[in-house]
């Protein structure tokens, strides 16, 4: 029997992990291409071997297509959440900032976004303390809040103002906009989002 030494231990281990990141990696980018191209054929075997890897492999990362499909859902939603702690920025200029940012993630992500959404509603799945639902809510809290305190909005309503904020801005519907506008404008579709959002947080605070 042959026995490695720690240093052979641990660079096993590392290649290990490098080995895991990097095939995560290529199965979420594989994920993403085909549901954008073919989101019907997007089996996990399409998916695997777009990947370039077996389809052992690819059971081994994610037990169930439902999973990858979580995976690519929250690894965009993590770029959105670090742009958010990294903003400057306070109050609307931040919400809107964001705003911005997330229309641009989904010109690329959106079309395969779309294919891949729970059934479950949005409250439920945050208080249950879904992963994607928890990374949308770290992503959009500070904007959120800060939404809040300028408009007057009572603190406690952030549940609320969330599910809204997640209704207006669906990937859905933040498609439609971007590709059958009626003339708008990216920034004018934009600028329309924001405005009813403002009012929907307005209408809270009067009632």
């Amino acid at each position: 029997m042959t026995i490695l030494a720690t240093g052979q231990l641990n660079g096993t281990a590392v290649r290990g992990r490098r080995d895991t990141v990097r095939n995560k990696r290529r199965l979420l980018n594989a994920a993403g291409e085909l549901l954008r191209e073919d989101a019907k054929n997007a089996s996990m075997p399409a998916i695997a071997e777009k990947a370039q890897l077996s389809v052992a492999t690819a059971y081994r990362y994610f037990p169930t297509l439902e999973e990858l499909h979580s995976a690519y859902l929250h690894s965009v939603l993590v770029n959105l959440r670090d742009y958010t702690l990294a903003s400057p920025l306070h109050g609307t200029a931040l919400f809107e900032d964001v705003v911005a940012r997330w229309v641009k993630l989904l010109e690329t992500y959106g079309p395969a976004m779309i294919q891949v959404r729970s059934k479950e509603g949005f409250l439920t799945r945050l208080h249950a303390e879904d992963e994607v639902i928890r990374t949308v809510h770290d992503a959009w809290e500070r904007p959120i809040r800060e939404v809040l305190r300028e408009l007057g909005v009572p603190e406690e309503r952030f549940d609320f103002a969330l599910m809204f904020y997640n209704a207006l801005f669906d990937p859905r519907e933040i498609n439609d906009l971007l590709h059958n506008r009626g003339g708008l404008s990216n920034d004018e579709a934009i600028h329309t989002l924001v405005q009813a959002y403002y009012g929907s947080l307005r209408g809270m605070a009067a009632g």
